[in-house]
């Protein structure tokens, strides 16, 4: 499924834990139509938004333990924020978005640092406690906040099945081989649309980027800072760069590690996800002492036989060819999740599936007992209001042979998934590739990892060039895994840290080994 392409931080942390490791209209609008061009979106409201709105007062109070993490310290607190569900529509209905914050600890506070942590669909109310031992350095001078998007977690958040209904859909096949296994993959994601459509009425037209872009500014305006200071990870760059569009003047000091390329469409995209975990598969093999095109056909074969008759594992359950894939990509997101990827490897070619079906659990958040968490619904919604480009399956079909040219294991998982992602989906998408032109705002700085298997590094310089001359700036590091920053690169942290903390612009270009 596409989640392998823009799930970001709950993967990679995934496979970090199996190796044991004030009023007004919308500030910073100019006078264009903020969502010309490829947003394909009407322009925002110009009438002033109410003060119910702009004048919210967030309760911040102790945060409660949810379904995906137990409560935080008493450091944290927790408060709604309501925003409209329609911004077209700003004095009508509105939604609650769920914050979290820690206050910044030293006397010369900065403001707010938001984040997003990707999916899209991670909620970064789960997410921000953990996530901010990595930027343990920042606390100082900046409030650190995360939030649950719109039709995520606590913030409205879509389930379109429930548990039965997901574990029958893991035993279709991805890869159909058939025309009946060709008929069940699309009736499912058929059916998957209209469960997501019934159970979640007006909000499925209204979980775009863009929709929470403005969530954002009005965020910013609640939380009292004149800019915006953002760190976003994975599609949450691709969030970053839609804000950066829509209010470039409104832009402070903004980060965007692991970079989504913005000039690519679905099927671009798919064929980039392609590439960079073929290229993150062939860097674990050459550690294990293996050729990566042996190594590459071995696998094809395992995943062959797999195919062909489904592997036992320890709790009663069946690897299918379509599990084995997900085990193999998420100890691809972190090279210390490289050694459980032998491992489960080496179990499943003597003929024992669990440790390969435990990863897959793992990363399609499937706890012991069969419950699963809800991370894929909210990003399928999302992204289906987003992607206005659908493939056909007869176009899928005809640019298989590239994707598995691209890569043997993962092209045919991923080229089957640019028709089966959004298929016969209830509402439109918006546009084929997002608007992330900021002209005018303060430099942008966007990270790249040359061994990055799930956004692949050219997204960084592509998304630095369309963010415009003098504001993108691209920093390289030359290293493996998901993201750059706390990956263990003394050179990227403190780079970041002196962007984020002194303002200090690195030259475009730099690169870290």
């Amino acid at each position: 499924m596409r989640e392998f392409g823009r799930r970001a931080a709950a993967a990679a942390a995934a496979a970090l834990l199996l190796a044991g490791c004030t009023g007004g209209s919308p500030d910073g609008e100019d006078g264009r139509n903020p969502d010309a061009t490829r947003t394909g979106l009407a322009p925002a409201p110009r009438s002033a938004l109410p003060s119910s709105l702009t004048a919210q007062k967030p309760d911040w109070g102790a945060c409660e333990e949810t379904e995906d993490s137990p409560a935080p310290g008493d450091e944290w607190s927790c408060a709604t924020l309501k925003v409209p569900l329609d911004w077209a529509k700003p004095e009508g209905d509105t939604i609650d978005l769920a914050l979290i914050r820690t206050e910044a600890s030293g006397d010369d506070r900065i403001g707010s640092l938001v984040f997003n942590f990707g999916g899209p669909g991670g909620s970064g109310v789960s997410m921000m406690p953990s996530y901010a031992l990595t930027v343990s350095s920042l606390r100082e001078a900046y409030d650190l906040v995360g939030f649950d998007p719109r039709g995520v977690g606590a913030s409205e958040g879509v389930r379109c099945r429930d548990d039965k209904e997901i574990q029958a859909a893991e035993t279709l096949d991805a890869t159909p081989d058939t025309p009946e296994e060709e008929r069940a993959y699309l009736a499912d994601a058929a059916d998957f649309g209209e469960d997501c459509a019934r159970t979640t009425g007006d909000l499925l037209s209204h979980v775009s980027t863009t929709d929470t872009a403005r969530d954002m500014d009005l965020m910013r305006q609640v939380l009292g800072d004149k800019r915006m200071h953002y760190f976003g990870i994975s599609y949450g760059t691709e969030l970053g760069g839609v804000y950066a569009h829509l209010f470039p003047r409104q832009v402070g000091r903004m980060v965007l590690d692991a970079v989504v390329d913005p000039t690519a469409d679905a099927m671009g995209h798919a064929e980039n996800q392609t590439r960079g975990f073929q290229r993150a598969l062939d860097a674990y093999l050459k550690s294990t002492g293996k050729d990566p095109e042996r190594g590459t056909a071995e696998i094809v074969d395992l995943l062959d036989r797999i195919d062909a008759e489904p592997l036992p594992a320890s709790s009663g359950r069946k690897l299918t060819q379509s599990l084995a894939i997900t085990g193999i990509v998420l100890p691809l997101y972190s090279e210390a999740g490289w050694p459980s990827l032998t491992s489960a490897l080496e179990a499943a070619r003597k003929g024992d599936g669990s440790e390969l079906l435990t990863l897959a659990d793992a990363y399609n958040e499937r706890d012991t007992s069969g419950h699963y968490g809800t991370t894929t619904h909210a990003q399928r919604v999302i992204s289906c209001l987003d992607d206005r480009q659908r493939p056909t399956p007869a176009e899928a079909k005809r640019a298989l042979p590239e994707f598995e040219r691209i890569s043997p294991v993962f092209g045919a998982f991923l080229g089957w998934d640019t028709a089966g992602w959004c298929h016969d989906w209830p509402v439109p998408g918006q546009y084929d590739t997002p608007e992330t032109s900021a002209p005018g705002a303060a430099p942008i700085l966007t990270i790249g990892n040359t061994g990055d298997p799930a956004t692949p590094y050219e997204g960084a310089r592509r998304m630095a060039d369309e963010l415009g001359e003098g504001v993108g700036v691209v920093l390289t590091w030359k290293g493996e895994g998901h993201g750059a920053y706390g990956s263990g690169s003394d050179c990227v942290d403190s780079t970041v840290d002196d962007y984020l903390l002194q303002g200090t612009v690195p030259k475009d270009g730099k690169v870290c080994s």
